[in-house]
């Protein structure tokens, strides 16, 4: 990983894959200039649920979230990028789409909370970033690769 690249967490949630956005989430991240490091198309069971979401456990909306996100596949991804987990929770929007921003994520491609498109780690919470790559991913499927763009994207990378 170059100098100034973080690693973040982004899920294209089930309705984002059953409404066919993954292409346009993965998009928007490449376009911003970030890197993708892993992606998963996979189907999220109970146990890996309560783990993602062990922070929500005592809220009464808890089993919601469980029941959606194992409602059908899903796009687990790692991106990179300086300062990427802010970069993304930007892209992303406010968590309710009603409230997100026209050319946010959530502000484009959503309207409904429950159904909100996309997951992002936490950019307050320093330890949900590894947390989470390290539920979803194991270290051997994370690529260390350099960007053919990156000197076009950033003003300090020397080759």
């Amino acid at each position: 990983m170059a100098h100034h690249d973080e690693r973040t967490f982004v899920m294209a949630k089930p309705d984002a894959v059953q409404r066919g956005l993954i292409g346009e989430i993965i998009d928007r991240l490449e376009g911003r200039g970030l890197k993708l490091a892993g992606a998963k198309f996979m189907q999220i069971d109970e146990d890996l649920a309560h783990q993602h979401y062990a922070e929500h456990e005592d809220k009464p909306f808890f089993d919601e979230l469980v029941g959606f996100i194992t409602s059908g596949p899903v796009m687990a991804m790692v991106w990179e990028g300086a300062d990427a987990t802010q970069q993304v929770r930007r892209m992303m929007g406010a968590t309710d789409p009603k409230e997100a921003q026209p050319g946010t994520i959530r502000g484009d491609l959503g309207l409904d909370l429950g159904q909100n498109v996309i997951h992002g780690s936490d950019h307050e919470d320093p330890g949900a970033n590894e947390r989470e790559i390290e539920l979803f991913f194991d270290e051997d499927e994370l690529v260390d690769w350099d960007r053919a763009d990156e000197p076009w994207v950033y003003e300090d990378v020397s080759h």
